[in-house]
This record gives structure tokens, C-alpha cells and sequence, in this order.
């Protein structure tokens, strides 16, 4: 572990107050509180990814990906904003360096955005007018700026435009579940004009804006994938630390035995354990060796390594609601009172295994390739 990250791990326990202080707030108004926000702004958890040449850490990956399972041990949904808000400013390594400039003008942004569906886009002097509404803006509440995906009227042509918050329209569209401190509403844009340097071409990164020329770029957007999976482990970790301390001080009704002292308990601490040590070896792994591809080859993930992102996510996103479930079993009814945390891990954990990038229909997708590599599915174990 650098010391970079050692700083910023620091940093998380510094203001884990706040993060504490303000979940129950975020999970009642469905979006990350102001104060949370900032604080992780502050204490420069938004700057891991950001290249250096404007002032960011640049760090690898897997160091990336401890500070946000970091936070996620304190607080799911302040953590998903903090991936998000970070992964998708990284697009702006499409974007033509007058747009850079622009986006990093008072220092290292915060962009929400949502990847479908493409909003109308017209073509006019000077760049585009946009009208469209997208789903699952997390964050979109507190972002500087909104990022939306868009498709000339009549045409083929795919981009994406970023705006200032403050241009767009916050809707109140998250009503979940899971991940309900998450803000993750809809947003829209009527007519909206976005000059044509804050466009970028949807497609390979094939010339990187200066300063994107790093591994992280290249891995867009599944370097963001793997900070999610991130995050399941760090509620399922927490939920583990969290029946571990109840059953030091629980003895069940009926039963006279303290939860300590039941072999069906330990057992179930032990397994559910082993999925999220299990979980994190995996995701751990899988970053190094393919953040290790795109340093080397300074291009797109090779077809093998996307699919080894893709089972690493989806088996983490499982391993670990697996594990809440696990956990619920041997915490009893103190799993279903409001106040207790598990029912919020359980909540957040099966919330996360069902989105979009970590579903069921993702293995079937890396099943898919694998059938289509043949006998080379080997190179998984090395």
C-alpha cells in the first residue's frame, strides 16, 4: 500500500463522523446530504482518479479500490457517489483539450451521468442543442456537472455532453429498495446547447485528450465496474464485523447459549466470511492484472480481460449478498428491526447484485465469450 493511499485511508477514518451522521438523513431524502459530499471532496477522495497533469493522484487501481471499500464500510450509498462522481469525469479523456481545460477549471470536477438512453441531438453553429431525460443519475444532486449521453436526429452520430448541474433538470424519480441515499434520480435537458469541445465521440479511446494517456483511461468504463464490486465488499465486510460483535453479546430467547458459543453460528460467521475475503482476492486480482494489460499495451482491454472483469463484478456483487443472507441467519430477528444495520446490508447488498454491469444476465454474457475462446479459458487461473 503507498503512502498516498495510507494518507487517504486517514482521511476516510477523519470524517467518518460525518458519514455516520448523516446516512440516516440520506436514506429518508433518497440523496447524498451536502455535508457528506464535501466532506469527502475535502479530504480529496474525489481526486484518485483524476490525472495527475491537472492536479489529481492518479493512483492504481487496486489502491483506488481499498479507499472505496472503505468507505463503503461506513456508508454504501456516500461511497457509490464517491466512484461514480470520480469514474465518469474520467470520460472526459474523449474530449477535446479546450473541454478539459474547461471541466478542470476550478479544480478536479464531480460528473454524473448515465450511459442510455441518448437523448435527441440537433446540430447547430458552434455545437449541439440536446433534449432528453436518463435514469440513474447517482450523485447528480451535489455533481458540478451532469453528463448525457446523446444521438444526432437522422443520424448515426453518438456522443457525449457535459453540462454544469445548474443547466440540467433534477427530477424525483428514486424511489428503491436499496441504495436509496444514492440520489440516484433522473435528470433531463430540454433543448439544452452544449458547445461542441464539451462533446466526445462515443467509441475506443484511440486519442486520448493530454494527461489521459494513463492505465485508467484506457480501462473506461470498467475500471469504474470494478470500483463498484468494490463497494459490495464493503458492506458485506461490515455486516461481518457487525454480527461478529453481536454475537459476543447476544444470547437468543429461548435458547440460553450465548450466540459465541453455537457451533451453527460460528460456522455461519466462518462462511460468510470466506465470500468476502473470497470476493475481494478476486476483484483485487483481477485489477492489478488488467490495470498491469492497459499500462502495458496503452490501449482498450483485450476481449479476455473485460471478460475477467466481468465474472470478478458479478461473482462479488453475489458472494456478498450471499453473505448478508448468511449473516441474517445467525443474527435472528435482530436482522429485521429498523435501527440494527443488517437490514440495510441486506438491502444495499441484493439492490447492488441486481445492477445493470453485476446482474445473473452477466454471466451469461461472459459464458458467451468463453464459449467463443474455446479451450483458452484457461488463462483465468494465471
Amino acid at each position: 500500500m503507498t503512502t498516498a493511499t495510507e494518507n487517504l485511508l486517514a482521511r476516510v477514518e477523519a470524517i467518518r463522523p460525518i458519514l455516520l451522521a448523516d446516512a440516516h438523513a440520506a436514506e429518508t431524502d433518497r440523496a447524498p446530504t451536502a455535508a457528506t459530499y464535501q466532506a469527502m471532496y475535502d479530504a480529496r477522495l474525489f481526486d484518485m482518479l483524476a490525472p495527475r497533469q491537472y492536479g489529481g493522484l492518479e493512483l492504481h487501481l487496486s489502491e483506488c479500490m481499498r479507499v472505496w471499500e472503505a468507505v463503503a464500510r461506513i456508508d454504501a450509498s456516500a461511497a457509490w457517489n464517491l466512484v461514480m462522481n470520480q469514474a465518469i469525469a474520467n470520460f472526459a479523456a474523449w474530449l477535446p483539450e479546450a473541454g478539459v481545460k474547461e471541466l478542470f477549471a476550478n479544480g478536479i470536477p464531480t460528473v454524473a451521468g448515465a450511459l442510455h438512453p441518448p437523448a435527441r441531438g440537433r446540430r447547430v453553429e458552434g455545437g449541439w442543442h440536446i433534449t432528453g431525460q436518463v435514469p440513474f443519475g447517482s450523485g447528480c444532486q451535489n455533481a458540478q456537472w451532469l453528463a448525457m449521453p446523446a444521438q444526432e436526429e437522422g443520424g448515426k452520430t453518438l456522443f457525449a455532453a457535459f453540462f454544469p448541474r445548474q443547466s440540467g433538470m433534477i427530477l424525483d424519480t428514486w424511489h428503491t429498495l436499496g441504495m436509496r441515499g444514492t440520489g440516484s434520480t433522473d435528470y433531463r435537458a430540454d433543448d439544452l446547447f452544449v458547445p461542441g469541445h464539451l462533446t466526445a465521440p462515443v467509441g475506443p479511446l484511440t486519442n486520448p485528450a493530454p494527461g489521459f494517456e494513463g492505465p485508467l483511461y484506457h480501462m473506461w468504463p470498467l475500471a469504474n465496474i470494478l470500483g463498484e464490486a468494490a463497494i459490495s465488499v464493503g458492506v458485506a465486510a461490515s455486516a461481518v464485523d457487525a454480527a461478529i460483535e453481536l454475537c459476543k453479546n447476544k444470547t437468543p430467547a429461548y435458547q440460553g447459549v450465548p450466540l459465541s458459543h453455537q457451533q451453527l453460528a460460528q460456522f455461519l460467521i466462518g462462511k460468510s466470511a470466506a465470500r468476502v475475503e473470497a470476493a475481494r482476492d478476486t476483484l483485487l486480482r483481477t485489477a492489478d492484472e488488467t490495470y498491469a494489460e492497459a499500462e502495458s499495451s496503452r490501449r482498450s482491454l483485450s476481449v479476455r480481460s473485460k471478460t475477467r472483469i466481468q465474472l470478478a463484478v458479478s461473482f462479488a456483487a453475489e458472494a456478498c449478498a450471499e453473505a448478508s443472507r448468511l449473516i441474517n441467519d445467525v443474527v435472528g430477528t435482530s436482522s429485521i428491526r429498523i435501527g440494527q444495520p443488517f437490514e440495510r446490508h441486506f438491502r444495499d447488498l441484493h439492490f447492488l447484485a441486481q445492477h445493470s454491469d453485476k446482474s445473473s444476465q452477466r454471466y451469461a454474457s461472459a459464458g458467451r465469450l468463453l464459449l467463443e475462446l474455446e479451450n483458452d479459458w484457461v488463462w483465468l487461473s494465471f
